[in-house]
């Protein structure tokens, strides 16, 4: 089958990337040019020019030529509980609370949550920025029958050290499920979503060592940003 061609050009420029032709400041030609050069409609070169920002190799602006980037991936690890604060360390990050509040009898959440009706959780609404880019919506709920107590504080800085070291939680295991969705108004209200129309989600359901479920957490991420990485063993038949 024969390849659109907008892919076609896509592959030219990904392999001119690949093979270091183009490099990090290199700016792409213009569209016209790139039109009239390979004979292509605007159409076509615009979605190549699109896919490879999807893709994160590139950035541009209106009014501006194409600029490739350096290609940067943080990597999340999918079988690991570790919280934002430890994850990113190593890099200039920021924290704004959107929300925070208690609340009770949201069908959504009491379900996730396996919660009664009245039973009160925490909503925690934080926007995570990294590098100087707003990337991140961590939507975090805590059961307070086993978090009865949370800080602005420990919003703004780590919640899971405030538990651990705090309320002397001990937080035992997660299941994890990953899906990708058409970004929300909220999305592209709160992250800085550049072309990008898609988000990343994980929800996570996290246990303590007695078995309980305590805590809901949907992150939705921008999507050229995060490899997301786990390790998995093979399982022996025994005949």
């Amino acid at each position: 089958m024969n390849k659109s061609k907008y892919v076609q050009l896509y592959e030219y420029f990904l392999k001119e990337i690949q093979n270091k032709s183009l490099v990090p400041g290199d700016k792409l030609p213009p569209e016209k040019e790139i039109m009239e050069k390979y004979n292509f409609s605007r159409d076509t070169v615009r979605k190549t020019l699109n896919l490879l920002v999807q893709e994160g190799y590139i950035e541009k602006a209106r009014g501006k030529l194409a600029t490739v980037i350096e290609k940067k991936q943080l990597n999340f690890p999918i079988s690991k509980i570790k919280s934002f604060k430890e994850l990113n360390s190593h890099l200039s990050t920021k924290t704004y609370v959107e929300n925070f509040e208690i609340e009770k009898n949201n069908p959504e959440i009491m379900k996730k949550l396996n919660l009664e009706n009245n039973e009160e959780y925490f909503k925690i609404v934080r926007i995570r920025e990294i590098e100087n880019e707003k990337i991140i919506i961590d939507k975090d709920f805590f059961n307070r029958k086993y978090v009865e107590k949370l800080s602005l504080k420990a919003a703004q800085n780590s919640i899971y050290d405030f538990l651990e070291n705090e309320l002397n939680l001990k937080i035992g295991y997660c299941k994890k499920e990953i899906t990708v969705k058409n970004a929300t108004e909220e999305d592209t209200r709160l992250l800085d979503m550049s072309s990008y129309n898609m988000v990343v989600i994980v929800e996570s359901f996290t246990f303590l060592e007695s078995g309980e479920l305590f805590q809901y957490t949907e992150s939705r991420h921008r999507p050229d940003k995060f490899k997301f990485i786990g390790h998995a063993m093979r399982e022996k038949e025994w005949k």
